[in-house]
């Protein structure tokens, strides 16, 4: 968080976007905001790029990177620049800065980020394409944003990026997309080469990329749908929310931007996947007693996309002692056992959600007991499939579901 008890009298930091074409492609006040510093961080790259407006001392970032700015706060109050790549605010360091420092400290002067280059370079209308940070992230984040037809751009960490995210579109179906590989767009070394991702091969890149994609579906793609996932998307040992089940119990969680969920015996996972899969703000963590099934999950999340779904392999109660306070809260298994129902209930923020699931009949005395004492809701769903009986079909009923669900009082 910013030092919000830091008074500025004046704004002492610049922040400075710069791209391929160095000096060239800035305005003439982010150029004085770099001659006039005493201090001048960045990149080697940045720092070259700039170097023949750089009076003060130059300072490389250290590696590994420094995400405190401790160099920088350590000089508030002088004359300081620092250079980052393109707009700093977009998938930038000026993310990194702004829980720092207040507004009140800095000037920035953003340039073109590599996702507008991008668009500009293909003619793509920016609003209409997905934009993706891959940079020292998971590649496997691209995978929910792939369905026929979506113009996705990927910004990439290194020369094996276009290749790695090949890997993804052939493995889900999408291997016949078309790829644009833009390398140090802006400089004097900028290249496009377009092809179709399976044709790709080892062909090498530069290390300065974006990947720009074309979706195109494979007759054996599988798109991931949002809350309707089918099962066998899932791998699993039997122990899973099923689909309809799994679509009722979001609807009663009542997803909403930024919220952290905790799946208490997540069993597959299917639950706090899904629930992450709603938007790239949602948080969720998985708390499961078995190391076989917390494995299993942590596969689920990779291949569905979800990469950063937090596993915590233990049994509750004990389990989630420490554990940052969640939004709402999923039983899905184990909640008959002592102690858990009553962990998560005083975990669970005020104005939260908890949603549990019982299909045993111990389990669904705890319901009944919680619903006594609580309140909320209590809700009985009994589903039935139609399924062959000799030559004609009939009613195949599964195991009846009791949900309770119940908000906190604030």
């Amino acid at each position: 968080m910013a030092d919000a008890t830091y008074q500025a009298t004046a704004k002492w930091l610049s922040i400075v976007g710069i791209g391929e074409d160095g000096l060239g492609g800035i305005g003439a006040a982010a150029r004085q905001a770099i001659g006039e510093a005493e201090f001048v961080f960045g990149g080697a790259r940045h720092l070259e790029l700039a170097r023949p407006a750089i009076t003060g001392e130059a300072r490389v970032w250290p590696s590994p990177f420094d995400a405190a700015m401790l160099d920088v706060i350590a000089l508030r109050g002088r004359n300081v620049c620092i250079l980052a790549s393109g707009d700093p605010f977009w998938h930038g360091a000026g993310a990194t800065i702004a829980r720092r420092m207040s507004s009140v400290e800095y000037t920035v002067y953003p340039a073109p980020s590599s996702f507008s280059l991008a668009a500009a370079r293909l003619g793509w209308a920016l609003q209409d394409v997905e934009t993706v940070s891959l940079h020292g992230r998971a590649v496997e984040r691209l995978r929910p944003i792939l369905h026929d037809g979506a113009r996705i751009i990927a910004l990439t960490s290194d020369g094996d990026g276009p290749a790695e995210i090949t890997g993804i579109l052939t493995r889900a179906g999408f291997g016949t997309s078309r790829l644009h590989v833009l390398e140090a767009m802006g400089g004097a070394a900028e290249k496009v080469s377009t092809m179709v991702a399976s044709e790709i091969g080892d062909r090498a890149f530069g290390p300065l990329n974006v990947v720009a994609i074309e979706v195109v579906a494979g007759e054996d793609s599988r798109p991931i749908a949002f809350g309707g996932l089918p099962d066998d998307l899932f791998e699993h040992d039997g122990q899973i929310t099923k689909s309809d089940v799994r679509a009722m119990a979001l609807a009663a969680l009542q997803p909403c931007r930024g919220q952290l969920l905790w799946d208490i015996g997540a069993g597959s996972g299917s639950v706090a996947i899904s629930w992450l899969l709603c938007h790239p703000s949602m948080r969720a963590i998985a708390i499961e007693g078995r190391a076989d099934r917390a494995g299993r999950i942590r596969r689920n999340a990779k291949n569905l996309g979800t990469p950063d779904l937090t596993i915590i392999e233990g049994a509750a109660p004990a389990a989630l002692e420490g554990l940052p306070v969640p939004d709402a809260i999923f039983v899905g298994g184990g909640g008959s056992e002592p102690g858990v129902m009553d962990a998560a209930i005083a975990a669970l923020k005020p104005g939260g959600r908890l949603v549990a699931n019982a299909v045993t009949l111990e389990m669904e005395a705890v319901l009944l007991d919680l619903h006594a004492r609580q309140g909320g809701e209590l809700v009985q769903v009994a589903l039935a499939r139609a399924e062959p009986i000799g030559s004609m079909m009939g009613w195949r009923p599964a195991m009846p579901v009791t949900r309770w669900t119940w908000v906190k009082p604030r």
